[in-house]
């Protein structure tokens, strides 16, 4: 994905003051205000009728979200770290539909990822995914710089939590996969292209 997918034409000249959010915070709902993300970390999520709840996707800098870009009820937008976000007229979409192709692609990438039948592979493409999205380059391969616990991972894909670790371990085991703190490093020699 390139750049420039994800800068954004605002149509007025002052520039948007930005707003903040706290880690944990959530978004305020407001059915026609957009938001690209200058700073941190946002994840979309729902609840399945246990009151499960399920991620639909995370966001980043440059991103664009907000609630008009989902009909899924219940639906919030919550702050994964602290929030740096201007709002971005609904008029600015029209003139810059890179925007939405990235947010669609997105969600289709996760979509494909949460469908893959064995486990092991849902969860190796999944972190190839967040490394692609939140990754820096280190010498030994990529850090993903989304603190994200195992139970995070499970529900974006829709498994256990005792499975997600057991992966994790057997990924480490192999040498695919390096803890570092609360983060995780995807070794470069083990690293797949999608």
């Amino acid at each position: 994905m390139s750049k420039a997918i994800n800068q954004t034409v605002i149509s007025n000249s002052t520039p948007p003051k930005p707003r903040f959010f706290q880690r944990r915070e959530i978004i305020p709902q407001q059915d026609s205000v957009l938001w690209k993300i200058d700073r941190g970390t946002v994840r979309a999520v729902t609840w399945d009728e246990n009151g499960k709840c399920v991620t639909l996707g995370y966001w980043g800098v440059g991103d664009i979200i907000g609630y008009p870009l989902s009909k899924v009820e219940p639906y919030h937008l919550e702050c994964l770290s602290y929030v740096e976000a201007v709002v971005v007229p609904l008029e600015a979409l029209t003139q810059n539909l890179d925007i939405l192709l990235s947010h669609i692609q997105q969600l289709e990438e996760i979509t494909s990822i949460v469908n893959c039948n064995r486990i092991p592979i849902r969860i190796w493409q999944f972190l190839i995914w967040l490394s692609k999205k939140f990754g820096r380059e280190l010498e030994q391969g990529k850090l993903i710089e989304l603190p994200i616990t195992h139970q995070e991972i499970a529900d974006v894909l829709n498994t256990t939590r005792v499975s997600v670790t057991r992966v994790l371990q057997q990924l480490e085991a192999e040498g695919k996969l390096q803890r570092h703190k609360r983060q995780l490093i995807l070794m470069s020699h083990f690293e797949i292209k999608t």
